[in-house]
């Protein structure tokens, strides 16, 4: 008899399933599950914390396969070691959860676990395996084994609606285009980027939308955001959903008569919150290529006053911005820093980016040229994820050596969630850079000489404000504990000198500890551009 273990049955369906990686955290009765794998040839890196591997991240459509050991199956109801209903439990947040029935079910699973991940929306799945199954063996000639799973049906919207889309697109006096991370994971960017200079509609990236089309294009109003969102009379959403970030498309944020042109792929999405005017059900670069077939006679005037309103507004925001950035006074604010940095960081670099301020502000000063290359806290504002996205992002581009450089500009209390993952970083030599933006608190903070005045005053846990963290703590020294090259900067000639040094390295990770003006903030001396 030819016989497998458990461990290897799952290593061998996730390998059949193309799956080249693998991020944990392991323990018993998991351990053999991550070995079995490396023998498969699938990259496994071992992680620090389990907030940095954001397991179930249904609502930010992140097709991720997570597995599970639970407690032997002789065990259920007698109180075993970290005895939960794991299946159920993960059923809540993912699209699809199960175990196994048997070994000999295990490739069906895998297969089926992947295949709800990336087919419709995308999303988390999640398998539970009992300890039991493990290292349990059973012959090969048993296993129901299943083949690799189709790639996503690509499907197109209804004509009808179409025809309906482009007869709104001509009668629209104030257009606008929205481009979503749906575009992104779609990999839309070509048809996108026609349908934009074919009709000359200005657009508007969401956050992880951002790169579609370079954010330096000239159709990219979103130094003028909240304007273009509240006058605009038709706007084309493309994978993007009208959720918090994009404030649900209510009034006062939208027009009350605002017409919405929605493609998307999740049919239950379709005229949530706002009814779509027309709701294109379908894969957004097939939709989009409908729409080009339809609308390529007719184009937005550049010279209308719609135009002209959003470039006065941009051309507005931007003088702000410019003075912000070059204020000269010390400690520097976000705009400063911010503006330096961009100066130096490579086009085709990969910017991973959470924090509060630190995420807001950077998402306008900091421009994405290419798709896909920003991942931040997404749309349940997770902290804590980003260390794991620059591993897993830097692991890539080192496998694939691609040269590009991974930055992870991280808020200070942000990286405080994750901050262990430098270890990773370093265990593996992943020249991960990452920038820690620090206020001394959570939105703002206060300064070495006031804190030392708060502690002459008593007690600091009925003192210190609950935003504020240790002033000019040296996150830089937790980078150089474990080998990486730590910064400590107070000065724009420290930031330029210590990020060149840092894009110069490619054989270690770096951490820049930027010191800023604990009040800057959008309420203090900082703004945020509308």
């Amino acid at each position: 008899m030819d016989e497998v273990t458990g461990a290897q049955l799952i290593a061998e369906a996730l390998k059949s399933q193309n799956v080249e990686y693998m991020f944990g955290i392991v323990g018993v009765p998991i351990i053999e599950v991550a070995m079995a794998a490396q023998a498969a040839g699938i990259k496994y890196v071992g992680m620090r914390n389990e907030q940095a591997l954001d397991l179930l991240f249904q609502a930010s459509c992140v097709p991720v396969i997570v597995i599970g050991g639970s407690s032997d199956r002789n065990q259920e109801t007698t109180g075993a070691f970290q005895e939960f209903p794991q299946v159920e439990a993960c059923r809540l947040y993912s699209k699809f959860s199960a175990r196994p029935s048997s070994l000999e079910m295990i490739p069906a699973v895998v297969e089926k676990a992947v295949r709800s991940s990336i087919y419709g929306r995308p999303g988390a799945t999640y398998i539970d395996i009992a300890g039991d199954m493990v290292n349990a063996k059973i012959d090969r000639a048993s296993v129901r084994f299943v083949s690799c799973c189709p790639a996503p049906p690509v499907s197109q919207a209804d004509s009808r609606e179409i025809t309906q889309a482009v007869r709104l697109l001509r009668a629209a006096q104030r257009p606008l285009i929205i481009i979503g991370k749906g575009a992104a994971y779609a990999r839309a960017e070509k048809e996108v980027r026609e349908l934009v200079e074919v009709t000359g509609i200005p657009f508007l990236p969401t956050p992880m939308g951002k790169g579609v089309l370079s954010d330096d294009h000239p159709n990219c109003v979103a130094a003028a955001r909240s304007r273009a969102l509240l006058q605009a009379d038709v706007i084309v959403l493309l994978g993007a959903r009208l959720n918090w970030i994009l404030h649900f498309g209510f009034p006062p944020r939208f027009s009350p008569h605002v017409k919405i042109i929605q493609v998307d792929l999740c049919a239950e999405e379709l005229s949530n919150n706002v009814r779509a005017a027309s709701a294109l059900l379908g894969d957004i670069g097939a939709v989009v290529r409908q729409l080009l077939e339809t609308v390529r006679s007719w184009r937005f005037p550049s010279d209308s006053q719609w135009w002209l309103t959003l470039k006065e507004k941009m051309t507005a925001n931007a003088q702000i911005s410019k003075s912000l950035a070059l204020q000269s006074t010390l400690p520097m604010n976000y705009y400063t820093a911010f503006h330096h940095i961009s100066e130096l960081l490579p086009k085709d670099c990969i910017i991973v980016s959470e924090g509060a301020n630190t995420m807001d502000i950077g998402r306008t000063m900091l421009l994405n040229y290419l798709p896909r290359h920003r991942l931040d806290a997404g749309t349940f504002g997770t902290m804590g994820v980003g260390p794991g996205f620059a591993i897993a992002a830097a692991v890539l581009e080192q496998t694939q050596k691609s040269a590009q450089r991974v930055v992870c500009i991280e808020g200070d209390s942000a990286f405080g969630f994750s901050g262990m993952e430098v270890e990773t970083m370093c265990r593996y030599k992943l020249p991960i850079i990452i920038i820690v933006i620090n206020n001394n608190g959570i939105y703002s903070g206060v300064d070495p000489k006031t804190w030392k005045e708060m502690e002459k005053m008593g007690d600091m846990t009925t003192i210190a404000p609950p935003v504020t963290l240790l002033p000019e703590a040296q996150y830089e020294q937790v980078m150089s504990a474990f080998g990486g090259r730590g910064y400590l900067v107070r000065t724009v000639e420290e930031l330029r000198s210590a990020l060149q040094e840092s894009l110069d390295n490619t054989q270690m990770p770096s951490l820049l500890n930027v010191l800023i003006d604990p009040a800057s903030d959008h309420s203090g001396s900082c703004v945020y551009l509308l």
